[in-house]
């Protein structure tokens, strides 16, 4: 089933416009995002065809069938319960069996883990984005050698600078465990290449260090200290700073990349705007969608903030948030056997 079966079966309950122009965030730039509420053929519902969802390529227009809008509803989503509360300037086509689903029987204490919960995560992506643009990794990976340290009286000498001072190479070293020890291994030398030593590592990708037989009466040239914690972090630092790079959407990063704040101001706007809704639920036991800061919302997109400002202002939203669900009156919990009567009354008369 297509968006377009939807339209030309008269299978949708529910559309209006939303994200942006919804919010009044709207600049010339921006898309216009649609979301709906749609019903299955009767054949479909009751058969083995059920489908909860129906996007476009870019899930700029998306559709949920009317059960799954419910549920999502009932958990309190925020952006279901954001299209439930769409303004009335903003809907294109709305049935009147949709005008039986309010906002206010679902809101509940619960938004503070869904709008904040999910804000606060975002908050934290926002400061793994500040470390990587203010951290780049080299694309050349380290080596585990480059962990790897000599002794030296009281401190220590990297291993790499151990070998060009000494004219020495890791392919002749080899390696013997010291017992009760973690990382610090006894280093031999063999110029000659006739003992067998496997040497340090074995290639380059290598993760672990090897250990050699080596004679008893050999007597070491070195200790060697591997700090595999150290690698092991970078390891994953590495993984994700690049996976982030391939995946990033580059006309977003030089976006952010130019105003120099050192995060992503657009994702950090919606952050802001998702807490004060928080807050306002909270207050006001309601939930209103056209924002009434749209200057200091879009000022926090341009990147005109500090990061360190817009974090403050996360935070400040957030304590606030935390002390209106103390004496909030609101109910705990959407009550689901309402909103459930409510389902199955759309659905008997739909199928009718």
């Amino acid at each position: 089933m297509t968006i377009q079966d939807l339209k030309n079966k008269n299978l949708l309950l529910f559309e209006a416009i939303s994200g942006s122009r919804a919010f009044g965030l709207a600049t010339e730039t921006s898309d216009t995002d649609i979301r709906g509420v749609y019903y299955l053929p009767k054949e479909d519902f009751f058969g083995l065809n059920y489908i909860p969802q129906i996007s476009n390529e870019t899930n700029d227009i998306t559709y949920y069938e009317i059960g799954r809008f419910v549920e999502l509803l009932q958990k309190n989503n925020p952006n279901i319960l954001e299209v439930l509360a769409t303004p009335e300037e903003c809907i294109l086509h709305k049935h009147p069996l949709m005008d039986l689903l309010k906002t206010e029987d679902f809101l509940s204490k619960l938004c503070k883990d869904t709008f904040a919960g999910y804000a606060i995560s975002q908050i934290k992506k926002a400061k793994g984005l500040n470390k990587k643009i203010l951290n780049p990794i080299d694309k050349e990976r380290k080596s585990v050698l480059d962990f790897c340290f000599i002794l030296d009286g009281q401190g220590s000498v990297p291993l790499k600078k151990w070998f060009l001072e000494n004219g020495k190479f890791q392919e002749k070293c080899g390696l013997t465990s010291i017992d009760h020890t973690k990382g610090t291994f006894a280093l031999f030398y063999d110029e000659s290449q006739t003992l067998g030593y496997k040497g340090i590592i074995q290639h380059e990708e290598a993760n672990q260090v090897s250990v050699s037989s080596v004679p008893k009466d050999e007597k070491p040239d070195a200790y060697l200290f591997c700090n595999f914690d150290a690698y092991s972090t970078y390891c994953k630092d590495y993984r994700e700073y690049w996976k982030w790079v391939e995946e990033r959407n580059e006309n977003r990063y030089n976006v952010n990349h130019n105003h120099g704040q050192n995060y992503d101001s657009k994702n950090m706007m919606h952050t802001i705007r998702l807490l004060q809704s928080c807050e306002q639920i909270f207050k006001k036991q309601t939930l209103q969608i056209h924002v009434e800061n749209r200057e200091e919302l879009l000022d926090i997109k341009a990147g005109n903030w500090p990061y360190e400002a817009v974090m403050q202002k996360a935070e400040t939203l957030i304590q606030s948030i935390e002390e209106q669900y103390t004496i909030s009156g609101l109910q705990d919990y959407p009550d689901t056997q309402k909103s459930l009567k409510i389902l199955i009354d759309i659905r008997e008369a739909l199928y009718l």
